[in-house]
């Protein structure tokens, strides 16, 4: 099944066209030394332009002090004013803040605190020699006309190398999978190698648990659940696909295995990613229910495509145009799929699909959708006395009620004072409270 999945995304390096990963415009435009990155870093790109995605000065600087400012009382910002941060992430994390806002997004912090040392460890032992191997062909097809990917030597490669050697010492038993590339490729441009790790780990066990491993099981159950969801939202271009034998396996792994890295400009990507960790794998269905559409949802489209090569064609080749960062996520967001909608379907597809002859069965339960539910998940393991304490929550202690006693009989106090109760004339004062333990003495006993 995995090599059913990765054969579009394994290709020979002399036949593999490397600059389709790149998802930008990134062309040589010369020789080495007249070589220019754009602003993400993409030799010969055009993205250091001001195109009509790109926010003025202002908006940006405002959207930096609200993230900073989010950032800085990051609990209670979650805690109280997480739809703040969701709107916040789909009008795009500043760049210069992503470093900062995506691991508190995917919680990565958290693991980093609770695991001190464990990356530093992994990065310096010696890797399986079957896994080694295979990163090693792989290194250079990662973004390759990217300035940290250009040179083996280069701390890009090294970088990455290590970052993928420590999650296969991490987790044994799942091991290398190549798309795991292009996504540590795109963590290791914004984060150092250890938060980069641990982003990788949150996105292959809490996000897409069940896509990196040697079976692949989630893919398989995402891909029913997509094609379901095409039958319903777009019935036309749905029956297209089928005629013409297009099934998803054939362009979605590509797309949700590599969050999009390889099919999308760059600007775009970051894009995706902002709300992808935000909130959850809906964004990739909503995204992949966006291409389909701008590719195949015309009629004169469609007629275009009869048959299985041209609509696979057709899926790749969307104009750029139409792929511009505020024109694609305002189409992305505007998708009628809600999470409730999604987790409706998965129940339904799981129930149809047929158990493997080998593997196990996708678990969707395993899947927490988004920021929000990672947070309060982690928080509830530190409560637990996980492996990282949570902030300490007040706790109210009350005293348990006394047995009842009798009724007492009124004092008579007709002709005589207070003072004369608690003072016999012939003998010593009767026992009673002081008056600064009547003044302190409350009706209910409560601790903070």
């Amino acid at each position: 099944m995995a090599q059913a999945l990765g054969q579009d995304l394994v290709q020979p390096s002399e036949l593999q066209d490397d600059s389709s990963s790149l998802g930008s415009d990134s062309e040589l435009s010369g020789p080495g030394p007249y070589r220019q990155a754009d602003r993400y870093g993409f030799i010969g790109g055009s993205s250091a332009d001001l195109g009509p995605g790109q926010a003025p000065a202002d908006l940006i600087r405002q959207r930096e002090m609200k993230w900073v400012e989010m950032t800085s009382h990051w609990e209670k910002t979650m805690s109280r004013r997480y739809k703040k941060v969701k709107m916040q992430c789909r009008k795009g994390i500043p760049s210069a803040l992503r470093a900062r806002c995506w691991p508190l997004l995917c919680g990565a912090h958290v693991c980093k605190q609770n695991s001190p040392g464990t990356y530093q460890e992994l990065a310096s032992a010696p890797g399986d020699p079957q896994w080694m191997e295979t990163i090693g062909r792989d290194l250079h097809r990662q973004f390759p006309l990217h300035e940290m990917f250009v040179s083996p030597q280069g701390h890009g490669q090294q970088g990455l190398q290590q970052v993928l050697k420590a999650y296969t010492l991490y987790r044994p038993e799942q091991g290398y999978c190549q798309a795991q590339g292009p996504v540590a490729a795109v963590l290791l441009m914004h984060l150092p190698p250890e938060e980069a790790f641990w982003c990788l780990v949150q996105i292959c066990e809490v996000y897409l648990p069940g896509y990196y491993g040697p079976h692949m099981e989630a893919v398989r159950l995402d891909a029913e659940v997509f094609a379901a969801l095409l039958r319903r939202l777009l019935p036309r271009v749905h029956r297209h696909l089928q005629q013409v034998g297009v099934g998803p396996l054939l362009y979605l792994p590509e797309w949700f295995l590599c969050l999009f890295a390889r099919s999308l400009p760059f600007p775009t990507v970051l894009r995706v990613w902002d709300a992808f960790l935000s909130e959850g794998v809906k964004v990739l269905f909503r995204a992949g229910l966006t291409l389909v559409r701008l590719a195949l949802g015309t009629a004169e489209q469609r007629l275009a495509c009869p048959g299985l090569l041209e609509t696979l064609g057709a899926l790749r080749a969307i104009p750029p145009s139409q792929l511009q960062e505020e024109v694609f996520m305002s189409q992305v967001h505007g998708v009628a799929l809600s999470e409730r909608d999604l987790q409706r379907e998965m129940r339904a597809q799981l129930e149809q699909l047929p158990a493997p002859e080998a593997g196990p069965r996708p678990r969707p339960q395993a899947r927490l959708p988004g920021a929000q539910a990672i947070f309060e998940a982690q928080q509830l393991a530190g409560a637990r006395g996980g492996a990282r304490p949570g902030p300490e929550v007040p706790r109210i202690v009350v005293q348990p009620p006394e047995e009842p006693r009798p009724p007492r009989r009124k004092p008579q106090t007709r002709g005589k004072t207070f003072h004369g109760l608690l003072t016999r004339s012939w003998g010593p004062p009767l026992e009673g409270p002081s008056r600064s333990q009547r003044a302190s003495s409350s009706f209910l006993d409560t601790r903070f």
